[in-house]
């Protein structure tokens, strides 16, 4: 259910006094589908035919008691969210309520404002605690391949290839931006390959200088150069029989692509300031951020070796083109990084996770562990809230609601005030005059779009009225 569209939710409203349960109808019939009963009997025949979602009940049903129905209502395989209201308020019944099992508890006389608040916040809680019991269970369940986690369609092209090519000896490139995950798509493939027990190397190119990296990669001998004083195994060599994972491979240099063109070719290389041929059976993953056939055509790297290792391309797609994964993402990493530094913190609230999907995470995957593990360091609670997030991200989150202004230079999900007129009172006109546009009229459903209750919405046209008034009499 979505939490701010409450025309689905159905509330069973239970009083055995006629003119309160009816003017409850009346008050909330437009907000919300309303079924009323006198008494305990009526209110179970509703709740085991209708899929209600709140219960309101009276303390006192004639003879009977409130409290009764609740015990029922919440052993129901489906239970409603319970709401107690009673003229008989007290601190031990508030806490009695609680304990059976309560929402929460409201004293006559009623305030309807009050109490359809406290209908939506009901509404709202049982719908984030049933999106964090299905993405707990997700998070329990391997998603794609290995730790990949992820079920969104830009990410299927990226399983399919994955279970097509691991149990070949092609040579792999994965392309994609920093952050993507593109080391996780290499242990994917080793791990599903039919070699697993045998070892993953991971080499990043782009830490090493061109002479380290050439002695990392292929060993070398001693007195080589200056500082080799004994001999030293290369990478290839540890990974033989099974997965080299080059990582930024289009970071190295001309004499180092020469080289590992040959590897590729021949499976044999030599170790710098040798020259006995040693021959691996290494299969070989490469990855970069950048676009090897720009650098192809710049002359800055080879066609031939760019051939050899583009036999099979994986694209691994940014975090902002499937943010349909965001949510089981950051459900992982809380749990992760939750249990690494003893943290109980156990849920991501709506109003997190609105945040979180507001930023356009240029560093990717990557950028997001970052931003949860943040915040678990800094919850001392149970649920991480926006406060516990990093600073870039609740200043982006408290922007103002300002249009969106198209142009060459404004990424997608940023907020650009326009250059116009900034009266509030005339842009809140402006924007309930648009609501009312897009709802063809529709007040409750203009109030939604605009996030107030109806109440609010119909204040503000009186006022708004009354404002026009005052100016045509002037």
């Amino acid at each position: 259910m979505n939490a701010e569209n409450f025309q689905d939710t159905t509330v069973l409203i239970v009083d055995d006094e006629k003119h309160t349960r009816e003017g409850l109808r009346r008050s909330f019939e437009d907000e919300f589908d309303v079924y009323v009963a006198a008494n305990i009997g009526e209110a179970m025949q509703v709740l085991q035919n209708e899929s209600v979602d709140v219960l309101v009940t009276d303390l006192r049903l004639g003879g009977e008691d409130g409290m009764d129905l609740i015990d029922r209502a919440l052993k129901l395989p489906k239970p409603p969210v319970c709401i107690m209201m009673t003229a008989y308020g007290s601190v031990d019944i508030a806490v009695q309520a609680m304990k059976r099992g309560a929402y929460h508890y409201v004293g006559k006389p009623l305030n309807i404002d009050e109490l359809e608040l406290v209908i939506k916040r009901a509404v709202r809680s049982r719908s984030v605690e049933k999106e964090n019991r299905q993405l707990k269970q997700q998070v329990e369940q391997h998603f794609g391949l290995e730790n990949i986690i992820g079920n969104a369609g830009a990410m299927q092209p990226v399983f399919d290839v994955v279970r097509q090519v691991a149990s070949t000896r092609a040579t792999v490139l994965v392309e994609g931006e920093s952050g993507t995950g593109k080391e996780l798509v290499a242990h994917a493939i080793h791990n599903l390959s039919g070699r697993p027990k045998a070892r993953l190397v991971i080499v990043h190119c782009a830490a090493l200088s061109p002479q380290l990296l050439e002695s990392e990669l292929f060993g070398h001998e001693r007195g080589a150069f200056t500082g080799a004083t004994e001999r030293r195994i290369g990478r290839f060599e540890e990974a033989d029989g099974g997965t080299i994972f080059l990582d930024e491979i289009g970071e190295i240099d001309a004499s180092t692509q020469v080289k590992l063109l040959r590897v590729l070719g021949e499976r044999t290389f030599e170790r710098v300031g040798g020259n006995k041929p040693i021959k691996v059976d290494v299969r070989v993953i490469a990855a970069t951020n950048r676009h090897l056939e720009e650098m192809v055509a710049a002359g800055d790297f080879r066609d031939d070796l760019f051939f050899r290792l583009n036999v099979v391309k994986i694209s691994m797609p940014p975090l902002r083109d499937r943010m349909e994964d965001l949510a089981l993402m950051a459900h992982t990493f809380l749990k992760e990084f939750a249990k690494e530094n003893g943290r109980q913190v156990r849920e991501i609230p709506e109003e997190t996770l609105r945040l979180l999907m507001a930023h356009r995470w240029p560093g990717n995957v990557r950028e997001l562990r970052t931003a949860i593990e943040h915040g678990v360091i800094m919850c001392n609670g149970l649920k991480l809230l926006p406060k516990h997030l990093p600073t870039f991200l609740r200043e982006e989150g408290a922007l103002p609601l300002l249009a969106m202004k198209p142009g060459p230079g404004n990424e997608r999900g940023r907020v650009e005030p326009e250059e116009e007129d900034l009266n509030l009172s005339r842009l809140e006109s402006r924007l309930i005059a648009r609501a009312l546009e897009r709802s063809r009229g529709n007040r409750t459903e203009a109030a939604k779009l605009l996030g107030i209750s109806r109440r609010t919405m119909q204040r503000k046209l009186l006022d708004l009225e009354e404002g026009r008034g005052k100016t045509e009499r002037h």
